[in-house]
């Protein structure tokens, strides 16, 4: 058994205060970690979900901080360390999305992209990897799209790109650490973001593109989280794509 199963985990997860991210810290409450629920934006609802997890007798607090701020995320790391003692696993889900064909994209867009999902990601993945506990996890999230190469996703696509390079880089230079870092790439997934402004006839097209006919659930990527936080301690600098089998 590792250092860290043997123990009560503790968990941060940035982008923690809805969609893939909320699904995660529920998962991950479920299995017995103490959760920190990370928000950007969205304090209230990182805070209800706190208490949520709490009324189900879990132990969980919210902390706050832009990703690609490393003042601030070292602040959070530090509130997750007092409340809690150490931190064992760190889940990246925070990053955005915006959509445009490479020739007519904003590049303010762009620029946005990079800073919340590769800046963000390095910021956290490197404090990470000075605080985890032997036995810990990081667990990084690309995306799908870096494989079926769809129309407008090239500037997201390429931050999650540069996402699983970095991942198992950092796996390796963890050497002697007993610390795993993966990464999870979701293929279509029904969260509130990804279902706005498309019609059924769309959602049910993108659904048959894998051989279950559907969307993948906010609880089936937490799922892979959770295996890759847990119990995944042979899976080591790894993208792990959680789409259905889609090609």
């Amino acid at each position: 058994m590792s250092t860290t199963q043997a123990r009560d985990r503790v968990a941060l997860v940035t982008g923690g205060s809805g969609g893939i991210g909320r699904a995660v810290v529920e998962r991950l409450a479920a299995d017995g970690d103490a959760v920190a629920v990370h928000y950007a934006g969205h304090e209230a609802r990182a805070k209800d979900l706190v208490d949520q997890v709490v009324a189900g007798g879990g132990r969980a607090i919210a902390v706050g901080g832009d990703v690609a701020d490393e003042v601030a995320m070292a602040a959070a790391f530090d509130a997750v360390t007092e409340a809690f003692g150490a931190i064992d696993v760190v889940v990246n889900t925070a990053g955005i999305m915006l959509l445009s064909p490479i020739a007519t994209l904003d590049l303010a867009d762009l620029d946005r992209m990079h800073r919340t999902n590769v800046r963000g990601t390095f910021v956290v993945s490197q404090l990470a990897a000075t605080r985890l506990r032997a036995g810990g996890a990081i667990v990084n999230f690309s995306t799908s799209v870096t494989r079926t190469r769809f129309p407008a996703y090239g500037a997201y696509a390429a931050s999650k790109a540069a996402v699983e390079t970095l991942t198992p880089i950092l796996a390796r230079e963890l050497r002697g650490q007993d610390i795993t870092v993966n990464a999870v790439a979701p293929g279509p997934t029904a969260t509130p973001l990804f279902l706005e402004g498309k019609s059924e006839e769309l959602i049910a097209s993108i659904a048959s593109a894998n051989p279950f006919d559907r969307l993948g659930t906010q609880e089936d990527i937490a799922e892979a989280v959770a295996f890759l936080a847990g119990p995944a301690r042979w899976v080591n600098g790894q993208t792990l794509f959680a789409n259905g089998g889609m090609a």
